[in-house]
């Protein structure tokens, strides 16, 4: 069954957006996650920027007691591989991570930093904690995450949700994309991916094999606000419930 991790950092996004600094406000992401997991939810994402834009370091801690899977973003910088092996998730996700991108714009150049990742990955297995690469479906970056020994790898969807109205170009992302997951496997990565889906571009990621979670966050945070956000996640479970049926 593919699972469903959803994002809840843009909950705090409009949080801060009022209540910057000030150490409390509203919507609360704890309330989020509970909503979220009340619907259906597998995992609770939250990404941790060192700018600290949106979830703060009162909200993991938090966060870490009402999830009941909690996956943490985080950049491979050392006050925050710190916090991570304080905080103790289920899962980390390591992401690039630019000051002045409004979100993560591309995955992580994994064979460019082997060595420290190596020493991330260690740090976290050792403290009981899952490892997760967040790459583009690119086959050097797939080989680099496998020597570093992530059990995990997330693939970025970025690029296909991009170029998803085009049909030709939407049909050679997913190419890459079902590319990717099929190497990734054959080097016993298990696969997640995430970015940019929607509950329109969704069904076609079908053609990807070997997906175990997708981690969705703006689309599900923007349909809550219409909708509720119990509503919202059930409509993205029952988009994604036909994965493994597709031919």
């Amino acid at each position: 069954m593919l699972k469903l991790g959803v994002n809840i950092d843009h909950v705090a996004t409009i949080r801060e957006a009022r209540y910057r600094n000030r150490g409390f406000g509203e919507p609360d992401p704890v309330m989020a996650v509970k909503l979220c997991q009340a619907a259906g939810a597998h995992g609770i994402t939250a990404h941790l920027r060192e700018d600290r834009r949106h979830i703060q370091d009162r909200d993991v801690w938090k966060l870490r007691e009402v999830a009941k899977r909690l996956n943490l973003e985080m950049a491979n910088a050392p006050e925050i591989v710190s916090i991570g092996i304080k905080l103790k998730p289920d899962i980390v996700c390591i992401v690039p991570e630019r000051r002045l991108e409004v979100t993560t714009e591309g995955g992580l150049d994994v064979a460019a930093n082997e060595k420290s990742l190596v020493e991330t990955r260690k740090k976290m297995n050792d403290a009981g904690i899952e490892v997760s690469l967040f790459i583009a479906p690119d086959a050097a970056q797939i080989e680099a995450s496998a020597r570093v020994g992530a059990q995990f790898i997330e693939l970025h969807t970025g690029q296909f949700a991009e170029h998803f109205a085009v049909e030709n170009e939407r049909k050679t992302e997913l190419q890459r994309l079902v590319s990717a997951a099929q190497l990734a496997r054959t080097l016993d990565l298990r696969v997640n991916a995430g970015h940019g889906l929607n509950y329109e571009n969704l069904a076609a990621l079908f053609a990807v094999p070997h997906l175990e979670e997708l981690n969705i966050g703006h689309s599900i945070v923007s349909r809550a606000v219409l909708v509720g956000m119990e509503n919202a996640v059930k409509e993205m479970l029952w988009v994604m419930r036909g994965y493994g049926d597709a031919p």
